[in-house]
């Protein structure tokens, strides 16, 4: 079964909200699951009783907050869920590195999923501004892998 088809019915899993999709076409047989987020336990938040108001007005600083990396581009996700190679071999050069000019269609990496590896290709022409996961690492459906911008 091809790569683009694969993708397509894994679009259709997210899509459609269902959690499993199974097909068999010839020999080949395909299964597809979804782990449904975790919700959020809510949170509680306690607020002493206000404390009597000062002679003269004070002005409160506002606790400042650490800047949040901006990330400008566009990110390519996982398209399954399996184990992340940057090159086609232990000794060989990886496939694209940060700073690398990339066109549509170009191999990104390699995702190991039960014992097949499948070549990532790139949606984006542009440059690799950032690898999220590391050499080796296992990766979740959905899970960003590059920035490219």
């Amino acid at each position: 079964m091809d790569l683009r088809k694969l993708k397509k019915l894994i679009d259709l899993v997210e899509e459609s909200g269902i959690s499993e999709l199974e097909l068999t076409e010839g020999e080949e047989k395909v299964r597809i699951s979804r782990a449904m987020a975790p919700t959020a336990a809510p949170v509680t938040q306690y607020v002493s009783a206000p404390a009597p108001a000062p002679a003269a007005p004070v002005a409160a600083a506002a606790p400042v907050a650490a800047p949040a990396e901006v990330l400008e581009g566009q990110v390519v996700k996982s398209p399954m869920v399996g184990t992340f190679y940057r090159a086609s071999s232990p000794d060989a050069k990886s496939f694209v590195d940060i700073g690398s000019s990339v066109s549509t269609g170009e191999t990104l990496c390699i995702i190991e999923a039960m014992k097949l590896l499948n070549e990532i290709e790139s949606e984006y022409t542009g440059v690799i501004k950032k690898i999220f996961v590391e050499n080796g690492q296992p990766v979740e459906y959905g899970e960003p892998l590059f920035l490219i911008g």
